[in-house]
């Protein structure tokens, strides 16, 4: 008998008499289960994935942050960057925090924060090459850069733009609300969606200077009282998709990556034609096989999946699949592509569903975790 067979059987007599609780074995495999964060009323809290069945564990509070809002992930995988807002002798300032990322523990470390230059921010995002978070305002309706340190800390701002301009709702578009903000593939333009303004702004970026310059086209227009809050880019960089919380939208665009310019390429409805209850959209995003495209409705509770030709962008519905809870704030993909998980800030919950990978459908797989207000989750890939 060789030695690693005797080990084996040895192992099986251990098992037999000493068994493996529950607990003990997703431990065991914890080495492969995947870290993911989730900015909540509480602070940021960090858990485990377990990537063959989707289930979430070992959640814990990984920072006190006052009012969290989302976060954004380093490409080195070991920082986490997030927005909120503190007050500050009597007022309400905006502030990006670094942190850096315990692999094993979960755990965060406050490396500093910097004024965001503006109220409100509700988004961010670090550049491709790693070099630059970028900062969308809301309350104040600006953008900002901000030069990423060797050890993960930020810099002072390095540019600030501050929009202007209204458009036709009369409480939420009386002035410039920059609600999203990434760059494109290439780290050469920077696109921001307005919901004040009813625009997607587009700016020349130079990652290595983190600055924002004027560019034309500055912008393209949607249609009044659309609202653009959150987009995101095909895989292919061939597309950009903008979901519209005011009209219950999704706007498809044609990206030229060469000249920086956006051309409008469909309108379609993320709710079914029968809803006529109300509706905020919030998120959006592509599934990284191209193939498919999702965007959450805080009303309906929904997720819509459309279905993607890539030949030319065009969307077209496959389903509207309850998030099994209420108001869907924001989702996420994980990194394989084979789960979604909404994050239901009005019924203190994450739900996870499975992707199916011919069509794209979503199933519920029961895994739910209870945690309060959720506002973001994202993964370390």
């Amino acid at each position: 008998m060789t030695l690693s067979k005797l080990l084996r059987i040895t192992f099986a007599f251990f098992l037999i008499l000493f068994p493996v609780t529950k607990a003990e074995a997703k431990n065991m495999n914890s080495s492969q289960d995947k870290l993911f964060f989730v900015a909540s009323k509480n602070g940021i809290f960090s858990g485990r994935i377990n990537p063959d069945t989707g289930e979430t564990h070992s959640l814990q509070l990984a920072a006190e942050v006052m009012n969290p809002g989302f976060l954004a992930i380093h490409p080195n995988r070991k920082f986490l960057f997030a927005v909120n807002t503190a007050k500050i002798s009597g007022k309400n300032i905006g502030v990006t925090s670094a942190f850096s990322i315990n692999p094993k523990s979960g755990n965060l470390t406050l490396l500093n924060e910097q004024p965001t230059q503006g109220t409100g921010p509700t988004h961010l995002v670090v550049d491709n090459k790693g070099q630059n978070v970028l900062v969308a305002n809301y309350g104040s309706g600006s953008v900002a850069v901000f030069p990423i340190q060797k050890n993960g800390s930020l810099d002072s701002a390095s540019s600030f733009v501050q929009h202007a301009g209204s458009s036709v709702h009369p409480k939420r578009q009386t002035g410039p609300h920059a609600h999203s903000i990434t760059t494109d593939p290439k780290d050469r333009f920077v696109v921001s969606c307005d919901l004040g303004l009813d625009q997607v702004l587009i700016y020349k970026f130079n990652s290595e200077k983190g600055s924002l310059e004027a560019h034309d086209p500055t912008h393209v227009s949607l249609t009044p009282g659309a609202g653009p809050r959150h987009h995101a880019f095909h895989p292919s960089g061939k597309f950009l998709y903008v979901i519209n919380e005011l009209d219950s939208t999704m706007t498809g665009f044609r990206y030229d990556s060469k000249r920086g310019s956006l051309t409008e390429n469909q309108t379609v409805s993320t709710v079914p034609q029968n809803f006529s209850g109300t509706n905020y959209p919030s998120e959006v995003a592509v599934h990284p096989s191209g193939k498919f495209l999702y965007g959450s409705n805080r009303g309906h509770d929904s997720i819509v999946v459309y279905n993607v030709d890539e030949s030319n962008g065009q969307l077209s519905v496959v389903e509207y699949e309850p998030t099994g809870g209420k108001f869907p704030r924001h989702f996420e993909i994980d990194p394989s592509g084979k789960y979604i998980y909404a994050a239901n800030q009005n019924s203190d919950n994450i739900v996870a569903f499975q992707i199916d990978k011919r069509t794209g459908v979503l199933t519920p797989t029961g895994h739910v975790l209870p945690i309060e207000q959720p506002q973001c989750i994202k993964f370390v890939p």
